[in-house]
């Protein structure tokens, strides 16, 4: 598996203003080469970037992840990064990536982290048997990225280091996985604050719709 940091630079809206960590915070990136891959969280229907991020935030734990519908597997995926008028989230909630597909990690305002619920991490196992971990450390700059490969068939979860009790939390589906076989998909850890544990419900509740497991989900 492949981690990697690399800088992007802004072709348009960013001028000169390369500015880091949480002065970075006031708006939104396009980039002409990421227009394909983000434009269902930039420009689709239920979430612009303008008026979407507000909704997402008036319904961060409930609404917000719940308009996304999680398309079929892809090579790659992107995932942006955002600290918004008090907010901190990733955007999509949910990714969806063919096994070793790439996801990239935009860091588009604000100082954030994607880190995997994972022994080595010192966290609770919420990624796949034999999965390996990733963690991109604080991200402090704004259009820096973070990539990781994923070779394991399964769910993943992730969260912000520094955002995790705000409910800052993601997840990867690799490739066609039995739902009712993933960790990730168990009850979420009883040692985790009621916002982390609502958060993975939400999570999870999107990860079964996607994998068609909706009518299972009371079982669980």
């Amino acid at each position: 598996m492949t981690d990697s940091i690399t800088r992007r630079r802004m072709l348009q809206l960013t001028g000169g203003a390369a500015v880091v960590g949480l002065a970075g915070c006031t708006g939104t990136q396009n980039n002409d080469s990421e227009a394909a891959n983000a434009s269902p969280t930039e420009s689709g229907n239920d979430e612009g970037t303008e008026s979407g991020h507000s909704d997402e935030e008036s319904g961060h734990d409930d609404e917000g992840g719940h308009d996304e519908a999680v398309g079929a597997p892809s090579d790659t995926a992107e995932v942006n990064m955002i600290t918004e008028d008090g907010g901190y989230h990733f955007e999509p909630h949910v990714v969806r990536v063919n096994v070793g597909g790439t996801v990239t990690w935009n860091n588009e305002s604000g100082s954030h982290s994607t880190t995997a619920y994972h022994s080595d991490n010192d966290q609770p196992q919420l990624v796949p048997d034999g999965a390996a971990a990733w963690d991109s450390g604080i991200v402090s700059e704004q259009g820096a990225t973070f990539e990781h490969t994923l070779e394991t068939e399964g769910v993943y979860h992730y969260y912000c280091t520094p955002h995790e009790s705000l409910g800052m939390l993601g997840s990867v589906i690799v490739g066609e996985p039995d739902p009712h076989e993933q960790v990730a998909l168990e009850e979420p850890p009883a040692d985790k604050p009621e916002s982390v544990r609502e958060k993975l419900e939400e999570l999870n509740g999107m990860i079964r719709t996607a994998l068609g497991d909706d009518h299972e989900e009371d079982s669980h």
